[in-house]
């Protein structure tokens, strides 16, 4: 097996490998996976819904080539190499309510997304108030 044989088959194990791993990740970004099926509780069916994403990242390359000359003699070499990862997230949103009286979508509120994202903003006004406070030079610096 030449060089480039054997890279190009090092190359399609790790294309079979990185599939196998995004089938897996797929999978797992589902609903089902996450939350049971409808709550009855009395007279009412209470059904959660959820937000769920998955992404994912892969690369891989191989190659071959002569390096140069050492002690008179040509060297040659290959190699390949690949990796990727991913992650999924799910989180619940709402509860979808079925009762007598009609259907009601309650939301989930996410009180420490919301804290964060104040925090964040008040961060960011922060440092542009004192941005705009700072004395500058003649020529602004």
């Amino acid at each position: 097996m030449t060089d480039v044989e054997a890279a190009a088959s090092d190359s399609m194990a790790a294309g079979g490998r990185a599939a196998s791993v995004m089938e897996k990740l797929i999978a797992s970004a589902d609903v089902s996976k996450v939350y049971a099926a409808p709550i009855t509780h009395g007279d009412r069916l209470l059904i959660p819904a959820a937000e769920v994403v998955a992404a994912a990242g892969f690369g891989m390359g191989s190659g071959t080539g002569e390096v140069g000359e050492r002690s008179g003699r040509a060297r040659r070499g290959g190699g390949g190499g690949g990796g990727g990862g991913g992650k999924t997230f799910a989180r619940s949103v709402a509860v979808v309510v079925s009762s007598p009286e009609g259907v009601e979508i309650r939301p989930v509120i996410d009180l420490t997304k919301i804290a964060l994202a104040a925090l964040t903003a008040a961060g960011f006004v922060w440092a542009a108030w004192r941005r705009a406070v700072k004395p500058r030079g003649l020529f602004g610096n």
